[in-house]
């Protein structure tokens, strides 16, 4: 063997690269020493990878998965660079990068700080937001020149902040756009994340990568807000105030089982139930009418006694004519002068007849201190 032969056989003739596993590698730069490649080396570019070579800082091709021998036929434009059209034989020197173009999934994406926007019906809120998405590199040479440049070993974490960044930007310019009412959003999960596909992939198609999924997970409101619309539904189920008088009572009596006081703060737990149940009860109240204020159908203040019942009146016999009627004072005055007497016929409404006046049991206190006719 001569020397030259030993000295190209120590060149590499095979150049591949098998990502390792767990690893988050997006681009590998092959380890040659001074990059020296041998002359009809073998290039094995497997599925979900590209290899490119670059050539004094210029990219010079890019392969995609399959087995590839190094010579003038098959990469003309890296041939055109190095003069091998003139039938070099010697080893070339070029830097190999291969490139994940895998999808990468589970990337995880959500708000820092609370986002504000102005609901319909709650007014100025403030929302967090958080979710996943997936990407890969469909564009190894923009991926290239864009992002990775001449790093040896380029990491997912070296983008996926980034990432997050861009995405929550244009998450927010989404939600503060589509005008969906809070309450709606659990029912718009899908729509939102549709929207913000479409809004967030632009941006990253100018690193060489396409967003391939982004999903919306959940969207709270703060935990204050969160308790005061779990605080309405409760009014909103119990509905009636005698069960939600029940409701806070039997609140009261948890938490006077829990409490180091026992059941000697029961009392006060029940009367502030029952105090507020009675603060309502007078609310609802108060919209039927106000205090003092007689609405129709209701013929009483609230809060007042019922009205008296209408006095009975009675119609009498008085100079051989009917006169009346009257009212229990007024025929106590005609008593008086005499006008009526104990014999004196009367009536009223639901009597059959006309009957003397002393047979009427409500008209005998009358004559208490009349004397009796004269016999005969």
């Amino acid at each position: 063997m001569s020397l030259w032969e030993r000295i190209t056989g120590e060149f590499i003739d095979i150049i591949q690269w098998t990502e390792p596993g767990q690893s988050e590698i997006l681009s590998y730069r092959f380890t040659r020493y001074k990059n020296e490649i041998k002359n009809g080396a073998k290039l094995v570019v497997r599925e979900g990878q590209a290899a490119a070579f670059v050539k004094e800082g210029q990219l010079a091709d890019v392969k995609g998965p399959g087995t590839y021998t190094l010579d003038t036929k098959n990469m003309p434009i890296l041939s055109t660079i190095l003069g091998w059209k003139y039938g070099f034989e010697s080893p070339f020197k070029a830097e190999v990068y291969f490139i994940s173009t895998r999808q990468w999934t589970d990337q995880k994406w959500g708000t820092q700080n609370p986002v504000m926007m102005r609901d319909p019906e709650f007014g100025p809120v403030r929302l967090r937001a958080f979710g996943t998405y997936a990407f890969k590199v469909t564009e190894p040479a923009t991926f290239l020149r864009e992002l990775v440049a001449t790093d040896p070993s380029f990491e997912a974490y070296e983008v996926t902040n980034q990432f997050r960044n861009a995405i929550v930007s244009r998450f927010v310019d989404v939600i503060g756009s589509a005008h969906i009412p809070i309450l709606d959003l659990a029912g718009n999960y899908e729509r939102m994340s549709k929207l913000a596909l479409d809004r967030i992939a632009p941006e990253l198609t100018k690193m060489g990568i396409s967003l391939t999924q982004f999903f919306v997970e959940n969207i709270s409101l703060p935990p204050e807000v969160e308790a005061a619309l779990d605080k309405r539904s409760q009014m909103g189920i119990l509905g009636n105030l005698d069960q939600y008088t029940k409701f806070q009572s039997a609140e009261a009596i948890r938490d006077a089982a829990q409490n180091p006081g026992g059941i000697a703060g029961l009392g006060a737990g029940i009367g502030a139930g029952v105090a507020v149940g009675q603060q309502m009860a007078g609310a609802i109240a108060g919209a039927a009418g106000a205090p003092g204020q007689v609405t129709p159908g209701n013929t009483q203040s609230p809060g007042g006694p019922p009205p008296l019942p209408a006095a009975a009146a009675y119609h009498a016999a008085i100079d051989g004519a009917a006169a009346g009627p009257f009212d229990l004072p007024a025929l106590q005055a005609h008593v008086r002068d005499g006008k009526i007497t104990r014999s004196t016929l009367v009536w009223r409404q639901g009597m059959a007849n006309w009957v003397a006046a002393d047979t009427v049991p409500e008209l005998q206190s009358l004559f208490a201190n009349a004397p009796p006719p004269l016999p005969g």
